[in-house]
């Protein structure tokens, strides 16, 4: 079947067609490829995937879809295993590590090789992470980057990226110097933004560099085949790439990926055979459950609302118009109505399981406070403040959201709750991924609110609560606090060993964050409700970092 042309068309069917035209009995006939004489089972998988790609450039991307992508056709020096735990890759054994925190030295594997049979060697480190933190990159991730020595002064544009503390020792051989200690460096260095690039390939292609599958060069486990662009394609695949190092490891020949928004058209081309792992959500991943492929993929990410709170025409920079919505959104009829997938209503931005008390043990969440709660006389309370405060009667917004299933039906949602608890007229406006964050970045600023979501880089509270320091690339709605600002430095700075002052440090600044700020809405964490063809085993879903891997992907009869 020639899905790129059909896509469109079926796209735009209802459920009730889609799922009427399928049945039990051509799932079964078509997943099992064995026959009755026992050939052999094709090891080819087939992938629903809810967006487009944004970007394949490791210093560019930034979203769930990108980094996954790109962790099937990298490799850095570490990969995360199913405890998401970090094992070495490129690296060929962990970090040697120096007493201080400062240094970290590493040997690298040396039968890794790039596509075009180059090696891959310690210059590709140093040159994709001077790449990452050049002001003129622009990468919204370099701030990863800039504990590591003098990045902090490259990305101001006061030092040379040939000044970063990450340099090649000999051939195979890496030297990281850090500014200060970072606890979580270990998973960084299993990062996309991480990973290593070939100079001579990036400068080659140039303005084209991983704009097409053919215009990049890989080292990871598969390489990329039938890409189009970013942003634009809906069908790709990833190939088994034969110069790995490991690659007696990868069992499939071939993992195709296609995009699909709507959970009905998802459904019924895994009923129908045309694929084998899908995302379900609402009414469906309720009907679905019991279902043998229905897996709950719990995730590291937190879905929540943002304010512009740059733009005078709304009010968002007031906080009791902010302390309104805040508490206007019930976030357990959202999961439990909305949803339906599983994902939980969270109280605060840190998502579970993510981090826990260096001397307690207790999860951050049971530590810090229930901040986001549904309260309808509260809502109102702060609305009559607003009113008062920016001598304004009436408030209207628009609703920016991706156009996949879930979140159009959480902002739709939104737009009748607002109306019916506050009053507030709104308008919904569904673009795709990429769109949304272009249109969200710091430059653009063109939104009033907007439903977006973050998910763990790494295992560690900063994942999260840095994002909304003064001037961060992802702090989307402007928020700027100095007292907040302050107590992520010193986390990072001067308590970077100190665990229990650290640790307190976070706890104080997500109160601010929302108790007293009301800068953003969460509104619930997410479990991925998937139908995953029971035939595949070896799928390694991440908590934190590439949220998956499909390396050790096999079908079995």
């Amino acid at each position: 079947m020639n899905y790129k042309k059909m896509f469109g068309t079926l796209v735009l069917l209802s459920s009730a067609v889609l799922l009427a035209a399928c049945g039990s009995d051509k799932k079964s006939e078509s997943k099992d490829s064995s026959s009755k004489d026992g050939a052999k089972t094709e090891q080819v998988a087939k992938f629903g995937i809810p967006q487009e790609i944004a970007s394949l450039d490791p210093a560019r991307a930034t979203d769930k879809v990108s980094f996954g992508a790109l962790n099937q056709i990298y490799e850095g020096l570490y990969r995360m295993d199913e405890n998401n735990k970090p094992t070495p890759a490129g690296a060929k054994e962990l970090a040697e590590v120096s007493k201080d925190g400062l240094t970290y030295t590493l040997k690298l594997r040396e039968e890794s090789k790039w596509t075009n049979g180059e090696p891959v060697m310690a210059k590709d480190y140093v040159y994709a992470w001077q790449r990452v933190v050049d002001p003129e990159t622009a990468s919204e991730y370099a701030y990863l980057i800039e504990s590591v020595k003098n990045g902090k002064e490259i990305m101001a544009g006061n030092k040379k990226p040939t000044d970063l503390g990450i340099e090649a020792v000999g051939d195979y051989e890496l030297k990281i110097t850090l500014d200060n200690a970072i606890p979580y460096m270990d998973s960084l260095l299993a990062f996309p933004t991480f990973f290593p690039l070939n100079e001579k390939s990036v400068e080659g292609f140039g303005k084209d560099f991983a704009n097409k599958s053919e215009t990049a060069i890989y080292n990871g486990p598969f390489t990329l085949a039938d890409f189009d662009g970013p942003g634009s394609d809906v069908e790709w695949k990833y190939v088994k790439n034969e110069d790995y190092w490991d690659k007696d490891a990868v069992k499939m020949k071939e993992v195709q990926a296609t995009v699909v928004k709507e959970a009905s058209t998802a459904l019924n081309l895994y009923e129908d055979g045309q694929l084998d792992d899908v995302i379900i959500t609402g009414e469906l991943a309720k009907q679905y459950a019991n279902d043998p492929g229905f897996v709950g993929d719990k995730d590291g990410r937190v879905v929540y609302l943002d304010t512009n709170k740059k733009s005078k025409k709304i009010g968002f920079d007031n906080v009791n118009l902010r302390k309104a919505l805040f508490y206007s959104v019930d976030n357990e009829t959202i999961v439990n109505t909305v949803l339906g997938d599983g994902s939980t209503a969270v109280n605060g931005i840190v998502p579970s399981s993510l981090a826990v008390n260096p001397e307690t043990g207790k999860d951050f969440v049971e530590e810090s406070g229930k901040y986001k709660t549904f309260d309808e006389k509260k809502a109102k309370e702060y609305l009559e403040k607003a009113k008062k405060e920016l001598n304004q009667e009436t408030f209207s917004f628009d609703i920016l959201t991706d156009d996949n299933d879930s979140t159009k039906k959480l902002a739709e949602y939104l737009q009748g709750s607002f109306k019916e608890v506050l009053g507030i007229e709104t308008t919904v406006t569904a673009v795709t991924k990429p769109i949304r964050l272009d249109r969200t970045s710091i430059e653009k600023n063109d939104f009033d609110l907007v439903v977006t979501a973050w998910g763990a880089d790494y295992s560690d509270v900063s994942s999260f609560l840095d994002l909304f320091v003064t001037g961060n690339a992802y702090n989307r709605g402007v928020y700027s606090s100095e007292s907040y600002d302050k107590l992520i430095d010193e986390a990072r700075t001067t308590n970077a060993t100190k665990e229990n002052e650290r640790w307190q440090n976070y706890l104080d600044a997500e109160k601010i964050l929302l108790e007293e700020d009301a800068a953003i809405i969460p509104v619930y964490q997410v479990v991925e409700a998937h139908l995953r063809n029971p035939k595949m085993s070896g799928y390694i879903s991440h908590s934190a970092g590439a949220s998956y891997e499909y390396k050790f992907l096999e079908m079995k009869e």
